[in-house]
């Protein structure tokens, strides 16, 4: 998303909002590495903020600890996190009512099947984010229509994908090649090879 919004024009602010789940210490080393690879003006710095929910989804939920993760062969349904794009959207308001920005994006793909990506929820968050902080405000998930391959191909320069990051129960700071977006993953960059966008895998 960030490559495909520099590539048309806009000025980008990255926010990583972090709530202690267990795949974030690796994801984030490799947003940065990405960040740096995309350097350019209209690239503004990452911003990392907290909303931690360890009290509401338990202290063992396999998105924290404990638990097994949800499994290459497991449902997409499985990986549910209860109000993770309701906790994204409030923090990237705050955020860019702070920052005077009139619009926050979201990388929702198409066949999501939850009810915070829906867009009736959007609009909802639009709503309450403008009365919230007295502004416009718009939510935009561009991809919403597409599949993860086809944004992929959207992406301008494959090498930033060589940074791409998606597990987890990152081992060392790689993925596990064991869970459910292990296998997402994989299947992605399979269908990806053989075009002249197919990244190296990460690694």
């Amino acid at each position: 998303m960030i490559s495909d919004f520099l590539r048309r024009g806009f000025d980008v602010h990255p926010l990583y909002v972090r709530c202690g789940l267990r795949w974030e210490e690796a994801e984030v080393r490799r947003l940065r590495r990405m960040l740096r690879a995309a350097s350019q003006p209209r690239l503004k710095p990452l911003t990392v903020s907290w909303a931690g929910n360890s009290a509401i989804l338990g202290s063992r939920h396999w998105s924290l600890r404990g638990s097994r993760v949800p499994g290459r062969r497991s449902a997409d349904s499985s990986v549910y996190l209860p109000g993770r794009n309701l906790v994204l959207l409030s923090q990237a308001g705050a955020f860019c009512a702070a920052k005077h920005l009139p619009a926050a994006a979201i990388g929702i793909l198409r066949g999501n099947p939850f009810p915070d990506a829906k867009p009736a929820f959007l609009r909802s968050m639009e709503r309450a984010i403008g009365a919230a902080y007295a502004m416009p405000f718009k939510v935009w998930a561009p991809y919403r229509s597409m599949t993860k391959r086809e944004a992929l191909n959207r992406v301008p320069a494959p090498g930033w994908l060589r940074h791409a990051f998606s597990c987890l129960a990152p081992v060392g700071g790689r993925p596990c090649g064991r869970c459910n977006k292990c296998a997402e993953r994989d299947s992605v960059l399979d269908q990806l090879n053989g075009s002249d966008k197919a990244p190296a895998r990460p690694h």
